[in-house]
């Protein structure tokens, strides 16, 4: 499993707990299509994890993956980077802003519903 399949389970992941309904006794022939899914609310769902509130994970890829029990290591985030699609990774700060938006935005594009300031 990559680093950002790791971070999308630890959002999503509890959504899903959170939202697993107890099981019904209705006949399956009378059961109405499944909804879509709600988008994940991303910000609130990491907001509510242990350390949100020591961490600057609003725009830390550092921090991010801290929060979700990921090693921020260098060598983890260059891996991470190259899951996302930069293969000259070197870890200065301006990589580091361009692959949380690039978490954030591969977030979004996966069903969560991220802000805007941690997109652009």
């Amino acid at each position: 499993m990559g680093f950002f399949s790791k971070i999308k389970d630890a959002i999503f992941g509890h959504k899903a707990e959170a939202a697993t309904p107890a099981p019904e006794a209705a006949p399956a022939a009378a059961a109405a299509p499944a909804p879509a899914p709600e988008p994940v609310d991303v910000e609130a769902v990491l907001s509510g994890m242990n350390g949100a509130d020591t961490l600057n994970w609003q725009s830390s890829i550092v921090d991010l993956m801290k929060l979700v029990g990921i090693d921020s290591s260098f060598e983890n985030r260059k891996a991470l980077a190259h899951e996302l699609g930069d293969a000259d990774y070197s870890g200065s700060a301006e990589e580091n802003i361009a692959l949380h938006k690039a978490v954030m935005k591969g977030l979004a594009e996966n069903g969560g519903r991220v802000p805007a300031s941690m997109l652009d």
